[in-house]
């Protein structure tokens, strides 16, 4: 439509003017050319009738167009005016709806704050309703209000004292029964286990003794020679079998110490409790020695040097470490062989693979933290600058990270074989070592504790504390404690028995 309007415009703006008056009949006139006219015309003084006609129709051709302009602007307003009838009527009905809604709203609304009165009104009801029932049972029973919660209470708590021991009794007359077969189950597993070299190889330290006498000054005054000894070393020591002595811990370090201090003990004959500790602080430091030629000797023998002698210390506890029934000097040194192999084969970083290869495991030495070995492990080597290929190797030989590189993905190849292959290990005992070190661990974390340390295959724990910081009295809490904390966090056949021990010593030297 305004295009429309547009064209009418520029043809009225185009109207043609009056004609000029005529020239001499020498001189030729150019006649005005309308912008619609294809072909110039020529005018002369013969053609005036002609021009004229063609004025005529031209104003009769703009005449009509002005009234096709004007019969569409009437048509542009009738529109107009419909669209805004249309407009109108629309906004009226959404605000009927608006108008609806809101009124729907208000009732809403007031239906509810009735109901809210209504309940209101009731609980206020109820309320009077109670205070008149307690006014007369107190009237009745000639008891106060909080009187009569006290004697309910009692009366509760008896017949609750009552179905509690009830319980207590059919439970402990169900554990008893579980316990029975339990126990059966381990003593044929222990049996059926009990054919080959695993326990007595990895658990127990056997050593002859030449006389039965011995064992009694191992003994010593009412045990306290023995006590001082397991005290000291945290092994348990068996002296029921004839002509041996076994002692037995899941710690192979622990046990080592125990065993070569005995071994001392008997054949220098002077065995008393000073003399006992005096050898086990010895021990301790020989065996912190052998440790660290062991690593270096590991360390050697995967052709690895220079590297940081907390490390190399660490590495020496391979040599009393075992995974699954496999030493771990013995499989440290099958699995860098085969990677070295591996890497050769495939044009890989040979350093970064033996490296990889004797480091992979060192979290399963670190004693001090808690955390799975690959995490224990990949701290320790950051901690010591061990460039990052290497710390990958260690992060991904389990596939708990995605593999970066070709030298992670031939670590875990090589430690999957070096420890799938047939004979290479035993049955499964990591859980059992893992129960023995939760016990050791909950006992450790109680403030006041010196040591504690777990016997017996984990039915007792026997706990150490410091005399200046716990007191007699607090003794049974702390054992409570800790039982309750057994009982929640650890999973264990039978029963585990928790013994608190307060020494208090006074030491002089006579000069």
């Amino acid at each position: 439509m305004f295009d429309v309007l547009k064209t009418l415009s520029t043809l009225v703006k185009s109207k043609p003017q009056p004609p000029r008056k005529k020239e001499p009949k020498s001189q030729s006139v150019k006649p005005r050319v309308q912008p619609q006219q294809v072909s110039a015309v020529q005018i002369t003084p013969d053609s005036d009738q002609t021009a004229a006609g063609d004025r005529r129709q031209l104003e009769a051709q703009v005449k009509l167009a002005e009234a096709k302009a004007k019969e569409l602007v009437l048509e542009a307003k009738d529109e107009a005016y419909r669209l805004r009838q249309q407009a109108e009527a629309e906004a009226r009905r959404k605000l009927e709806q608006i108008e609806h809604r809101e009124g729907a709203l208000e009732e809403r609304e007031r239906i509810v704050n009735s109901r809210l009165n209504d309940l209101d009104e009731r609980i206020a009801q109820a309320d009077r309703l109670k205070a008149d029932h307690l006014k007369k049972l107190e009237n009745i029973g000639r008891l106060t209000h909080e009187e009569a919660k006290i004697q309910i209470l009692t009366e509760l708590k008896s017949k609750l004292r009552e179905e509690i021991a009830r319980e207590i009794r059919e439970a402990q007359a169900e554990a008893h029964e579980v316990a029975e077969q339990k126990a059966k189950e381990i003593l044929i597993d222990a049996m059926r286990h009990g054919a080959t070299d695993y326990v007595a190889e990895y658990t127990v330290s056997v050593i002859k003794v030449p006389d039965e006498d011995v064992k009694g000054r191992i003994i010593g005054k009412e045990g306290r020679n023995i006590r001082a000894f397991e005290t000291a070393t945290g092994v348990d020591v068996d002296l029921d079998e004839e002509g041996v002595i076994r002692l037995s811990s899941f710690d192979p370090v622990r046990r080592e110490i125990a065993r070569v201090t005995m071994e001392r003990l008997i054949r220098d004959g002077r065995i008393q409790p000073g003399r006992i500790e005096d050898v086990v602080e010895q021990v301790k430091k020989e065996i912190e020695r052998i440790m660290f030629e062991e690593g270096q000797k590991l360390c050697h023998a995967v052709g690895v040097y220079n590297l940081p002698a907390p490390l190399v210390a660490m590495l020496g506890r391979f040599k009393y470490r075992f995974s699954y029934g496999q030493n771990m000097v013995a499989h440290t040194l099958e699995e860098t062989k085969i990677g070295i192999a591996l890497s050769r084969e495939v044009n890989a970083d040979v350093n970064v693979i033996r490296l990889g290869c004797l480091l992979h495991d060192i979290g399963k030495v670190v004693t001090d933290k808690e955390g799975n070995h690959i995490d224990l492990g990949v701290e320790l080597l950051k901690k010591y600058g061990i460039p990052q290929k290497v710390i990958d190797c260690v992060a991904q030989h389990h596939e708990d990270v995605p593999f970066s590189s070709v030298e992670s993905v031939l670590v875990y190849v090589s430690d999957a074989i070096s420890g799938s292959r047939p004979g290479a290990r035993y049955e499964n005992y990591e859980e059992y070592i893992k129960r023995l070190t939760d016990l050791e661990t909950i006992a450790k974390s109680r403030e006041g504790v010196r040591e504690a340390f777990a016997f017996q295959a984990g039915r007792e724990l026997r706990v150490i504390v410091d005399p200046l910081k716990v007191d007699d009295p607090a003794l049974a809490i702390l054992a409570r404690d800790v039982k309750k904390e057994i009982e929640d966090k650890v999973t264990y056949p039978g029963q585990v028995k928790v013994s608190v021990i307060r020494e208090l010593r006074a030491t002089e030297v006579a000069k």
